[in-house]
Formats: C-alpha cells, structure tokens, sequence
C-alpha cells in the first residue's frame, strides 16, 4: 500500500514549509542537500521535520496540506506543539550513500 505524507519543516527560526510527498526519505534528502538552491527551504534553511501526517489516499492528502496551508501561523504552531512539544526533528540523521531500505 501506497503512502503519502504531508510533513512540517522548520529552520532554527521556526520559518515554517509544508510539504506533501509520497517519498519521504527521498524528499528530505532533497531539502537537507538543498538540491534546489533557489528554493523556499534553502533560502530559509527549513531542514528539521517537526511534524508529519501519513494518508493512504492521496486526494486525502492533497487537501490535508492544502488546509494546513491555509492556517495561520500560530495554529500551525499549537499543531506542531501537541505532539513535539521540543520541536524536534522526527526523521533520522541524514547520512549520505545509498539507501538501506530493500526495495
């Protein structure tokens, strides 16, 4: 079964960036290398996976992060903060090389 994501990044400055991606690990490789350097999340640094949203259907998750879009900042935050109080990040270290997932 195919998964979806809509996630939440923050640079140290809690500039925020929502994202939605149906390759998580693959998409954060891409923000943390900035690989587009013209991007928002290069510009801003947004980095840091502070909130994430699993969906199986992907029209679901399109209008999921289209809503999250449209809140303003401080609902995003009281969001963020119910379930990562710290604002930690919720993906691994990024480690640089092939994947070692199978599959």
């Amino acid at each position: 079964m195919k998964l979806y994501y809509v996630y939440i990044l923050s640079s140290r400055t809690r500039v925020l960036y929502i994202g939605i991606t149906s390759n998580l690990e693959k998409r954060l490789i891409s923000h943390r290398t900035f690989e587009y350097p013209n991007s928002f999340t290069a510009r801003y640094r947004c980095t840091t996976l502070v909130h994430l949203e699993e969906f199986t259907n992907p029209i679901q998750a399109i209008e999921r992060e289209k809503e999250l879009k449209g809140w303003r900042r401080a609902k995003k935050i009281r969001l963020i903060e119910r379930s990562n109080p710290n604002w930690n990040d919720l993906a691994p270290p990024f480690r640089p090389g092939p994947s070692l997932r199978s599959g």
